[in-house]
């Protein structure tokens, strides 16, 4: 393998290739190289009026919803569809950005910049850099000690400076993806195979698992795990279901969090990998399952991309989380017989709570709370309009696992069914003047990290499996479990055996019952 260094836009990138193949690479950098010089040539007389509208924009969605702009939130935003989004668009949106750009983007307009010989400009520069910098200690010494210790123990405040933090965000975001290692993707348990319960199994004993994946579940606003209202009737009814109380998201936006639940890296090293990885379904699926994701949002962040996969479609645009079981008979039917044979998996990924429209989530004769914020400007509503449209989505989510449950038993004589719910990330609701989600992580609130997981087996699969729902709802009720645990604890309850499974990861594994011969 080997090794070339380039520079592309005053930035400099070291990349690999295969042997004989560095001049090649070095003949592409240069004229990528060129085109971005030429670019901003060709540019540069409007990149003033292009910073003021970035600033614009940034300052808007940080003084609304209380977020900070940094590359994991860019990159929820880039991968969210037009249906998402179009939520956040409400008129203080370009009044806003109207008010902030306008004077500054006038007074450029009457008064443009003067473009130097590159001499002039260089001692120009230097000046201001003087300038600022004298500016800068001068105000970090009136504060010095204050200062010091907030920004040691709090880096992440960088992302409020406005408008760099976008710059520097969308510069990360571009240097990830010219990275080659970034887009090869390393193959996960090559060794996968399954295990003795599947041993001599007849079609009917197939074992056939629903993976529910949440959108944006408050674990304190589920009535399940504690919370004064009744947002989860049905399943609070319900004897033959487990809920996690104190289980902790792997990030704070299903862009970083749906990558990380589903690898097998855990938390700590996903953020650390140099690379890509396959995820939990390449495992299942090269052990020998069926794999089927289905889903209603802006698409699975690469997760699902080598398993059959499908989106919903509603006439309307907007889907309520119900369509989720539409036709899902069907939908697995057409998977491939030998592998439906040996066992099924089903992804559900919900719509489940996202925001800012939360009133968007619940069908109108089911909503219990009102009344409720039915703007996307959550700013303009009392705090509590905004917890009822938000509880009434969580009421939508019951209904969903219950009629999920319901639909499983049905299966009882085809199949050995189970059913686990995980959500990616946690929610703020105006409390501190934070809404929405995404900050870094390590400021973040615990609203925006805990999440609810909650499992239901069949009898047949807790016979199957050897693991019992009395035993779980003992063990997880309070343990603290995070998503590092996902990855692990599928495959223990599914029985595939690989290399890569970590039994002390896997949340099912201290209520397994030896077998004896």
């Amino acid at each position: 393998m080997a090794e070339v260094s380039l520079t592309i836009g005053g930035r400099a990138y070291r990349l690999a290739c295969r042997d004989g193949e560095e001049a090649d690479l070095r003949a592409a950098g240069g004229l990528l190289e060129s085109r971005v010089a030429s670019l901003m040539q060709a540019h540069g007389a409007v990149a003033e009026p292009r910073l003021l509208l970035m600033a614009a924009f940034g300052a808007y969605f940080m003084l609304a919803y209380g977020i900070v702009i940094d590359a994991s939130m860019l990159t929820n935003a880039l991968q969210t569809d037009f249906r998402e989004s179009r939520d956040l668009l409400n008129w203080r949106l370009p009044v806003t950005v109207l008010a902030l750009s306008a004077p500054p983007l006038l007074w450029l307009q009457r008064r443009p910049l003067q473009r130097l010989s590159a001499l002039r400009q260089l001692g120009h520069n230097a000046l201001v850099l003087v300038l600022a910098l004298a500016t800068i200690v001068a105000s970090v010494l009136l504060v010095f000690q204050d200062f010091s210790s907030t920004m040691r123990n709090h880096t992440q405040l960088r992302y409020l400076i406005n408008p760099l933090n976008s710059v520097y965000a969308l510069g990360d975001i571009a240097a990830h993806r010219l990275n080659p290692e970034n887009h090869t993707l390393q193959p996960v348990g090559r060794d996968a195979q399954l295990g003795t319960s599947y041993a001599g199994q007849s079609a009917a004993q197939a074992p056939l698992l629903v993976l529910v994946l949440g959108e944006t579940g408050r674990s304190g606003n589920f009535g399940l795990n504690g919370y004064t209202r009744a947002t989860t009737p049905l399943l609070s009814a319900r004897t033959d279901i487990a809920s996690a109380r104190n289980a902790w998201s792997c990030g704070t936006s299903t862009a970083a969090s749906l990558p990380c639940m589903f690898s097998h890296l855990g938390k700590s090293k996903f953020e650390r990998r140099s690379g890509n990885y396959e995820s939990l379904l390449d495992v299942l699926q090269r052990a020998g399952l069926a794999v089927l994701w289905v889903d209603t949002q802006s698409g699975c962040k690469g997760v699902c991309d080598r398993v059959e996969h499908t989106s919903t479609q509603c006439p309307s645009g907007e889907c309520l989380d119900s369509v989720l079981l539409k036709d899902l008979d069907e939908r697995i039917a057409a998977l491939p017989a030998e592998r439906r044979a040996r066992g099924t998996v089903v992804v559900l990924h919900q719509m489940g709570s996202h925001g800012p429209a939360y009133y968007k989530r619940s069908a109108p004769e089911a909503k219990q709370f009102l009344p409720e914020c039915r703007s996307s400007a959550l700013q303009e509503c009392a705090q509590q309009h905004i917890v009822n449209a938000y509880d009434n989505s969580i009421v939508a989510t019951d209904a969903l696992l219950d009629s999920t449950i319901n639909w499983l038993q049905t299966q009882s004589n085809q199949a050995q069914a189970a059913m686990v719910y995980v959500a990616d990330h946690g929610e703020s609701l105006g409390e501190n003047n934070l809404y929405l989600h995404g900050l870094p992580y390590a400021i973040a609130p615990d609203v925006q990290k805990q999440v609810p997981w909650i499992t239901w087996l069949s009898p047949a699969l807790q016979t199957r499996s050897s693991i019992s729902t009395a035993c779980l709802q003992r063990n997880l009720k309070e343990r603290h479990i995070t998503h590092d645990a996902y990855f692990h604890s599928v495959l223990g309850l599914l029985d595939v055996r690989s290399s890569v499974y970590q039994p002390e990861l896997d949340i099912y594994a201290s209520c397994r019952q030896p077998t004896h011969s």
